[in-house]
């Protein structure tokens, strides 16, 4: 896989934490072209998500104060079933695209809300109700493919000031993978690793309440079965790309999480069960008084909070799209 021409604010970068021979592992080169201080695609200010032709991608917060008022009602209900009074506990939203968070303008019965920016230090104690809304799929994430019948892990170097996709020396240690069996040549797992460490250091802090992780992922069985040209993927101007290396810091790159994994992060750190569903199926369970006071007041027209209800739980939109994964310690 060859990029075109490395951009000329890049390439310093891409230079100055290349190795020897000019390259660098996969995930090292997104971890740059994501959250990089200076270039890095999460970092820069500009307009991401949304309808317009200027931004890349829309996501559920896209639909306006409609999507922080579901979670409102979800999260309470789940507080509340589990015997925890909403008011004591505080609404951190970890990974928010706007500063204010999807509680921003929003009528809310917690103690309080802060927003989380990409970047900022997330320091959690006491009661709290820990969101994310895309967060994990946004993590760096570790390509490897099957060569000879043999796991290898995939890299970037810059040939000639072009980005070119490589193989790594040395076995990457999968031994997770081995006990599946065999897998047939040329099939890529792309590991998120990195979520997984993400997931852990938000769950090893002193807090206790309710963990609420909306995003796009899969069993690893599915990994494993399912996907064999991975899951990383660029989007860049509403269209999904497997250019991974085209415009590092213009486009951006995503993995899906692995579920299993992400659980188990959870379960370590002491969460009862996780429950992971779709987001129709965890609106509909846990903000159902919520959806039907809306409905009905705006079953006479064609309002733009009727829309984005629908575009929030029916499956052709972003019902099934996105799965929620949510515990309780």
């Amino acid at each position: 896989m060859r990029g075109p021409a490395i951009s000329p604010e890049f390439a310093p970068v891409f230079r100055a934490h290349a190795d020897a021979s000019g390259a660098m592992s996969f995930a090292r080169f997104m971890d740059l072209a994501l959250y990089h201080p200076e270039v890095g695609y999460y970092r820069q200010e500009r307009a991401r998500i949304g309808y317009g032709g200027e931004t890349d991608f829309f996501t559920a917060s896209t639909s306006g104060p409609l999507f922080g008022e579901l979670v409102v009602a979800a999260c309470g209900a789940l507080l509340q079933a589990s015997g925890r009074d909403p008011r004591a506990h505080a609404f951190v939203e970890i990974g928010a695209e706007q500063a204010g968070g999807i509680l921003s303008g929003v009528e809310h019965p917690f103690a309080s809300a802060r927003a989380v920016r990409v970047g900022e230090v997330t320091t959690l104690s006491g009661d709290c109700v820990v969101f994310s809304n895309e967060l994990f799929d946004a993590q760096p994430c570790i390509r490897t493919v099957v060569r000879g019948g043999r796991w290898r892990e995939l890299g970037v170097r810059l040939e000639d000031e072009h980005l070119v996709e490589i193989e790594l020396t040395g076995d990457p240690n999968l031994a997770d993978v081995a006990r599946e069996g065999s897998f047939p040549e040329g099939y890529h797992f792309d590991r998120p690793e990195a979520a997984t460490t993400l997931a852990e250091a938000i769950a090893a802090q002193p807090w206790q309440g309710l963990f609420v992780a909306f995003d796009y992922g899969k069993t690893l069985r599915q990994l494993l079965e399912e996907t064999p040209a991975g899951t990383a993927r660029a989007y860049v101007r509403h269209t999904q790309s497997n250019a991974l290396l085209a415009n590092p810091g213009q486009q951006d790159l995503t993995c899906h999480v692995c579920w299993d994994w992400l659980e188990s992060a959870l379960v370590r750190k002491g969460f009862s069960t996780p429950l992971l569903v779709t987001q129709e199926s965890f609106f509909i369970r846990n903000a159902g008084e919520f959806i039907a006071r809306v409905s009905t007041a705006e079953a006479a027209r064609f309002s733009r909070r009727k829309v984005a209800l629908l575009q929030l739980l029916h499956p052709s939109h972003l019902g099934q799209k996105f799965q929620v994964l949510h515990a309780i310690r």
